[in-house]
């Protein structure tokens, strides 16, 4: 079973912006979607996560169909995005903004082992959990936008771009910690620009291209191809 997508296509104001894509994101394995920008890349996660509607194709979650559902649906049923740029909430606390990833969970005790879990994933959000988001360095803030997609207990974490705008000393941090994730059991999909980055951790990637797949393979395999070092690796 696994998060896979058949020939899935999806934009904006009757624009196609993904043109037909098929991909598969095994239990526990990362997987990355590489490309340009305007390739499709975040169009695709949005999708995925319910924030927009499909124009064809279908999201299946280990068999089911999650095509139509809205978002909190999709989050509920263990899929979690983490978005580009972070969109936390800048005046409420690291603590209050791990609490909201957990908003649509009753289970307390669990809840809380989780939270502990995030904390022993990234220290310093504990040493920081009374500080207003706002207040975080740009690391920081992406540890706890990941942090908070965690607090939903999700199968299936999406990732958009989570090494923009960090130092290549951080870039490699939460590259370590995507690794922690995974031996964890939560699978990723990952967008990113850092294609260097992403290969290094992946088990298996795309290339997107204006809408469409052009390359597939396994991480090592289009870390050797010469059309991805030339384009992506340089």
């Amino acid at each position: 079973m696994s998060l896979d997508l058949v020939g899935l296509e999806a934009g904006y104001g009757g624009a196609r912006v993904v043109q037909g894509i098929s991909l598969s994101v095994p239990p526990g394995r990362i997987v990355t979607l590489l490309g340009p920008n305007g390739a499709g890349k975040s169009t695709t996660l949005r999708a995925v996560a319910g924030l927009i509607r499909l124009s064809a194709g279908e999201v299946r979650l280990e068999g089911q169909c999650l095509d139509g559902e809205p978002a909190d649906v999709v989050l509920r049923r263990g899929v979690a995005l983490v978005p580009e740029r972070r969109e936390l909430f800048p005046s409420l606390s690291v603590a209050e903004n791990l609490a909201l990833g957990a908003y649509s969970r009753r289970d307390k005790v669990e809840v809380a082992t989780d939270l502990e879990m995030v904390f022993t994933l990234f220290p310093r959000l504990k040493e920081r959990r009374p500080q207003a988001a706002r207040t975080l360095s740009g690391g920081e803030q992406q540890m706890l936008a990941i942090g908070r997609g965690l607090m939903s207990r999700p199968r299936y974490l999406l990732l958009d771009e989570p090494s923009l705008g960090l130092a290549p000393l951080l870039i490699e941090e939460i590259f370590r910690k995507l690794v922690s994730i995974r031996a964890q059991g939560t699978a990723i999909l990952l967008v990113e620009q850092n294609a260097a980055a992403a290969l290094q951790v992946a088990d298996h990637g795309y290339v997107l291209e204006a809408g469409v797949i052009r390359l597939e393979g396994s991480a090592q395999a289009l870390a050797t191809n010469d059309a991805v070092r030339e384009a992506y690796l340089r």
